[in-house]
């Protein structure tokens, strides 16, 4: 464990900075000169190894320090805090001043039929699956809390996030990884799904410009200095052209296995990033067959194939 005692005012800090987003934010923030502290407990989640392969390269940065620890332990969070006057942090952990910057994630939607998704519309009332309410959980007491002590919150709602050194449950990484070793791919709703996938740059450009832009209080306490926004390429793509674009990159063909929808499964995401646009300049954007062709060299890479 490397961890400064100097405190240092300027830091940011990452929570979840081992993790697949954590991992590609903390590298934006070094790019751009900025001393990074990650926080992370590698859990078991999924294999360690690949964390801590994340782990490895920021660890060549002489700005970047990390502390793992459980965010649950009050008393080591206690003791970090308390040797870093953090202007900033960014919370990317799973668990769940200065300017919080949270994930949350398109599932809170749920059932919503109208497209694209906007901030705007409900998400109290029809949440589909038992993560998708515990990130509406997550947003509401992110909100409460900044209403009861006026710390300004910004959530954001991910849609379907990938790329190099992404989450190995997700379909990006599940596509690829069958496809190279010759197993079937479930292919729910019988494959006719499509979803806003998003590339892990534009999120963390996203993030990194968020840094500075923390919601304005008021003198109307009624008004919490919180905020939400999309973070989507606002561009759904059919989950078959994605397919078909991972077995042109890899050269082999997919053997696909059709099945009925799944339960707390929604045919379409489709994010609204009119808000996001508005405020940062900057939406989402990388096509899909260069998202697909960078995580395939990657996984190449990794894997040594």
């Amino acid at each position: 464990m490397s961890l400064r005692s100097e405190a240092v005012a300027d830091d940011v800090l990452v929570t979840g900075v081992a993790g697949f987003i954590g991992f590609h934010v903390a590298r934006r923030l070094l790019d751009q000169g900025r001393q990074v502290v990650g926080l992370d407990n590698i859990n078991c989640y999924y294999d360690p190894a690949l964390k801590r392969a994340r782990l490895g390269i920021l660890r060549g940065d002489p700005r970047f320090s990390f502390v793992q620890i459980d965010l649950g332990d009050r008393s080591a969070t206690a003791d970090l805090f308390a040797k870093h006057r953090f202007a900033r942090v960014i919370h990317l952990a799973a668990q769940a001043g200065g300017h919080l910057i949270y994930a949350s994630s398109s599932s809170v939607y749920g059932a919503n039929t109208e497209s694209p998704f906007s901030t705007r519309h409900r998400t109290d009332d029809h949440p589909i699956s038992f993560y998708a309410a515990t990130k509406k959980a997550n947003e509401l007491m992110a909100h409460s809390y900044s209403h009861l002590y006026r710390l300004p919150v910004t959530g954001l709602r991910f849609f379907t996030v990938y790329g190099p050194w992404g989450w190995p449950d997700m379909a990006m990484f599940l596509f690829t990884d069958a496809i190279v070793k010759g197993k079937p791919i479930k292919l729910f709703n019988h494959g006719r799904m499509r979803r806003d996938f998003t590339y892990i740059d534009d999120v963390t450009r996203v993030i990194s410009r968020l840094i500075n832009r923390a919601p304005e209080d008021s003198a109307d306490a009624a008004n919490a200095p919180a905020k939400l926004y999309n973070v989507g390429n606002n561009r759904p793509e059919a989950l078959m052209h994605v397919l078909d674009s991972l077995e042109k990159e890899l050269g082999r063909p997919a053997a696909r296995e059709m099945l009925p929808m799944q339960p707390g499964d929604v045919p379409e995401t489709f994010a609204d990033v009119g808000d996001l646009m508005r405020d940062t300049g900057f939406s989402p954007s990388t096509p899909i067959e260069t998202g697909v062709r960078n995580f395939v060299r990657w996984y190449y890479d990794y894997y040594k194939i």
